[in-house]
């Protein structure tokens, strides 16, 4: 093998001949450079200690930081979804219980009020209905669900404290209609004495007669003409058994000559309660109660209360 080397600044040449051992070592020296540096590059990428080596611990460090937040995230997440989630819980409860006292007002103003079986029943869902019209390109979005339950709550409490303003009302005008003095003290029985002069039945002469009697059989019922409380119930000389019963507003009311007293002093009665018996007791000349109104201490006609209408 001959070698021909060519100088350029003298423009000489010089050539070599190599044996056969030189030849193969030179082939050899080429031939296995590459190779060498191939190895040597494998070697440094994965060999302990490597450039790869490195780039993978990396993004592993990357990944499992990455994922190490992603799981706080979920588990935050998880603890504001269960904090919700408890306090929509215990604010339903609180709604619940807000309906059950809402119904139970409801039916007691039913009642108060006197209106017809069956017309509010709070038992079951109101009807309602009507057919369904979407309206055109509306984008809806639900609001959150804690603002709407806040939004019931609040309208809830404002139908509470209505109602119960509307049941203050309703007692208020069911006590003045029961403590209103209106009425006979009997249900069945005739007028045998009217209010004002007449001749006394004992002594004839011209006398005052501060009341109205009902000719009744003995053993009727006496009721209330109003509600109130008994102030006077026992037996007097002239009275017999009476019963004396103040309804508020300077009115007092007494039903005499009775057979028998079925209340006492201190009772709070209603109004049509049964409070005695007719009978003959004290200065009567036969079975009749004797009827009395005062009002501020005045003694003033019954008939007036007798034909007054009841609220």
């Amino acid at each position: 093998m001959k070698i021909i080397i060519v100088s350029k600044r003298h423009n000489q040449s010089r050539s070599f001949t190599l044996g056969g051992w030189t030849r193969a070592l030179l082939s050899v020296c080429l031939l296995g450079m590459p190779a060498a540096l191939g190895a040597i590059g494998y070697a440094w990428l994965t060999g302990p200690g490597s450039g790869a080596e490195r780039v993978n611990a990396e993004s592993l460090q990357a990944w499992e930081k990455a994922l190490e937040e992603q799981q706080q995230q979920v588990e935050q997440t998880r603890k504001e979804t269960r904090a919700q989630l408890t306090a929509l819980t215990v604010k339903m409860g609180e709604l619940q219980g807000r309906l059950v006292r809402l119904d139970a007002l409801g039916e007691r103003l039913t009642h108060m009020a006197q209106l017809d079986e069956g017309e509010f029943d709070f038992s079951s869902t109101p009807g309602v209905g009507g057919p369904e019209t979407a309206f055109a390109d509306e984008n809806y979005s639900p609001p959150d669900i804690l603002t709407v339950v806040d939004q019931l709550s609040s309208q809830i409490e404002n139908r509470q404290q209505q109602l119960e303003v509307l049941e203050s009302l309703l007692a208020s005008k069911k006590i003045e209609d029961d403590t209103f003095v209106a009425g006979r003290p009997v249900a069945k029985g005739w007028i045998s004495s009217r209010y004002g002069r007449r001749t006394d039945p004992f002594t004839g002469k011209s006398a005052f007669h501060g009341g109205i009697d009902f000719s009744a059989k003995s053993g009727t019922e006496i009721t209330s003409v109003a509600a109130g409380v008994v102030t006077r119930a026992g037996k007097d000389r002239a009275y017999g058994y009476m019963v004396e019963i103040n309804h508020g507003a300077g009115y007092v009311t007494r039903y005499a000559h009775n057979k028998e007293n079925l209340v006492k002093v201190g009772d709070v009665v209603k109004k049509g309660q049964i409070i005695g018996l007719v009978g003959s007791t004290g200065r009567s000349t036969g079975a009749h109660v004797h009827f009395e109104v005062y009002k501020h201490g005045r003694s003033i006609d019954p008939a007036t209360y007798i034909h007054r209408a009841s609220r």
